[in-house]
């Protein structure tokens, strides 16, 4: 097994993870305020994608927090749809995605949330498990609910350590 390559992670910026998909925050002025002028409505903040064959889901996570420097084994992509993480707590946590490169991931890049955000994976995109840094790990997902399969996952050689 060869030695683990290390990689940094950065804050999470819209621009920076656009290749891989949408940052879900409020960042900005609101689309619209509703609600007697009591809420701002940031609309449509995700290209939700769940294929032909499939519908929108809403699950919730509960992960164990991991440690960091954290070891990326694995990696992960959704050929049928597109996932979406919104964390249920303020909390920070690690995401990691890559480029394809011949049909596995290439060098995978790392981000840290700041309180508040969440991510829509886009369809097809390799990407690390879920990986919360805090109690209490709580996350709704969206994503693809379907019969035909929708997981494809690749072990990693050589591994990564990510950084924070």
């Amino acid at each position: 097994m060869s030695a683990p390559v290390p990689i940094t992670a950065r804050p999470l910026t819209a621009k920076a993870f656009a290749p891989y998909g949408d940052v879900l925050d409020c960042s900005g002025d609101p689309d619209k305020i509703i609600n007697q002028g009591f809420c701002g409505r940031y609309h449509d903040r995700a290209a939700l994608d769940f294929g032909p064959m499939g519908r929108a889901g809403i699950s919730i996570f509960k992960a164990e927090p991991r440690k960091t420097p954290y070891v990326l084994e694995m990696m992960e992509r959704h050929p049928e749809g597109s996932q979406a993480f919104i964390p249920m707590s303020m909390d920070p946590f690690l995401i990691i995605a890559a480029r394809g490169q011949g049909g596995n991931p290439g060098v995978p890049e790392a981000f840290v949330s700041a309180p508040g955000q969440g991510i829509n994976f886009h369809r097809n995109v390799w990407h690390g498990v879920l990986t919360p840094l805090h109690e209490p790990g709580l996350f709704a997902v969206v994503d693809r609910i379907g019969e035909t399969p929708n997981l494809e996952e690749v072990w990693l050689e050589p591994q990564y350590v990510v950084n924070i």
